[in-house]
């Protein structure tokens, strides 16, 4: 959640994510911070190239939790969730990663410390997961792997 406030922060969104202002910032910000502006003995030549790489970062973050990237894969993350078995998951600092048997990725952000032991201590992982986890936090795709045909 730190990371996703940093983020809405860095790119000034209040609420809601709209791509399009997403869009319209990122461009503003990268025309802003991006090195070349800057003259190789400048002192924030090297402050640009952070920033620089912290806005792509951000961005593409951004967009991934966007709600029009969310109902646009909403059929395949609906697919993955109901039908794929937990191959793995990881939890840190609120963050839980999924890992399905299709080889998709999944965070969930926000994940109380006493939800994730729930789910280890859990007889029925997926169960649990899909009624607790799944479609009460915030998550992206972090990697979408081969799905079995």
């Amino acid at each position: 959640m730190k990371r996703i406030a940093l983020y809405k922060k860095l790119f000034q969104v209040e609420e809601e994510i709209s791509l399009a202002q997403l869009k319209t910032t990122y461009r503003k910000l990268v025309k802003e911070w991006h090195p070349d502006k800057f003259q190789e003995e400048d002192p924030m030549k090297a402050e640009a190239e952070v920033k620089s790489l912290e806005i792509i970062d951000a961005y593409h973050f951004l967009v991934s939790i966007a709600p029009e990237t969310l109902e646009q894969n909403m059929e395949e993350y609906q697919e993955t969730i109901n039908t794929s078995m937990i191959a793995d998951f990881h939890y840190k600092g609120l963050t839980l990663k999924v890992t399905f048997l299709n080889g998709q990725v999944f965070e969930y952000f926000a994940v109380p410390n006493n939800v994730y032991k729930k789910l280890t201590q859990s007889a029925t992982p997926e169960r649990f997961a899909r009624r607790h986890i799944f479609s009460s936090h915030t998550y992206r795709m972090a990697s979408k792997g081969a799905v079995e045909v």
